[in-house]
């Protein structure tokens, strides 16, 4: 979920290459909805041939990005479960 990858992304060291397919596509959303500057390979060739991109460079989280970040961590009803689930995906990926 591209939220739960956002709140990834607050402890991460950024500039931050993404390799991932799902991760790539997570910061693909995320930089749609500005809450991230990032970089994506570009997903079309030379012909206008569509490929799904296979890097992104997440460069910083916007204003936006942290707000929504501050609005997960602090919903009382949400939070619990909100980093239940982010320490799960951390610990899985850093299994990986």
């Amino acid at each position: 979920m591209p939220l739960f990858y956002l709140l990834s992304l607050q402890t991460a060291l950024l500039p931050k290459v993404v390799t991932r397919p799902e991760d790539v596509q997570y910061v693909s959303v995320l930089k749609a909805t500005g809450l991230v500057e990032a970089d994506i390979a570009p997903a079309s060739d030379a012909g206008g041939k569509y490929h799904i991109a296979r890097t992104a460079t997440v460069t910083r989280i916007t204003e936006d990005g942290l707000a929504e970040i501050n609005k997960m961590l602090h919903e009382p009803r949400r939070m619990a479960r909100t980093l239940q689930i982010a320490r799960n995906k951390m610990r899985r990926s850093s299994m990986a």
